[in-house]
């Protein structure tokens, strides 16, 4: 999702540049991160996972300590809350920090069409609309910093039982002789509709089986960090259950 994001904020006229572990063969993407954080100011983290955020800002690239004209970093991966909020405490008071995760999946980025939900202060998020315009449609300012991963995770859990029941329903609609694709514009008018069976086939990841480093895979850690930041009482064996049923998806064709 990072590169379309990208594209994004260049077509609306900022001078942004990327950064990748990964050679992408384009100009404004780069592998060094000594051309990259220097001129670096504002920062959207559109990386995996919490091992990835470590990496980007303290160990590996520590742009704590390779970009010292940073001021504000946005958090566009979905982490657990619990994580997000110790950010604050390792970051320095002068750098702001806002919790945008966006959901849509690689068609909305692709599309400018994302949906952010966004933790911090109010003349902050204002400040950030202009470039989160450039990348979204729908904006959502859910409290201060942390509200924006606590509202991302629960949205995705819901996203990760979509996507189990949606996949169990056409396996066995299959198995009874039933049409899918029948099935799915019903689904699309009926009472079961959703976001995965109503973009079944634009979403990237909509028939795939699960690998720990695929999008599949992402929607198990995503429900993981929604784990982690449970409150206290919370029933949290549908959550585990859906978890499990995602691990044991397989292709579909």
């Amino acid at each position: 999702m990072g590169r379309p994001m990208l594209d994004a904020l260049r077509d609306g006229g900022t001078n942004a540049i990327g950064f990748d572990v990964v050679d992408k063969d384009v100009d404004h993407i780069t592998t060094n991160i000594m051309a990259f954080a220097p001129r670096l100011e504002t920062l959207f983290s559109v990386v995996r996972d919490e091992a990835e955020t470590n990496a980007l800002l303290f160990d590996t690239q520590n742009l704590m300590g390779t970009a010292p004209n940073l001021r504000r970093i946005f958090i566009c991966s979905t982490l657990s809350p619990r994580y997000v909020q110790g950010l604050r405490e390792r970051v320095p008071d002068h750098i702001t920090l806002i919790d945008a995760p966006m959901s849509g999946a690689q068609v909305a980025a692709e599309n400018r069409t994302l949906s952010f939900m966004m933790g911090g202060v109010q003349d902050d998020i204002d400040e950030a609309l202009p470039l989160l315009a450039c990348m979204g449609k729908y904006f959502h300012h859910m409290g201060p910093f942390g509200t924006g991963m606590q509202a991302k995770v629960l949205n995705n859990l819901l996203a990760a039982s979509h996507t189990a029941m949606t996949r169990l329903v056409l396996d066995w609609a299959g198995a009874s002789g039933l049409d899918t694709e029948r099935l799915l514009t019903l689904i699309g008018t009926s009472s079961g509709q959703n976001w995965l069976a109503s973009g079944f086939d634009t979403i990237e990841f909509a028939r795939d089986g699960y690998a720990p480093d695929n999008s599949i895979g992402i929607l198990v850690k995503d429900v993981a960090a929604a784990l982690d930041a449970a409150p206290d009482g919370m029933d949290t064996a549908l959550p585990k259950q859906v978890q499990a049923t995602i691990r044991a998806l397989k292709p579909h064709r």
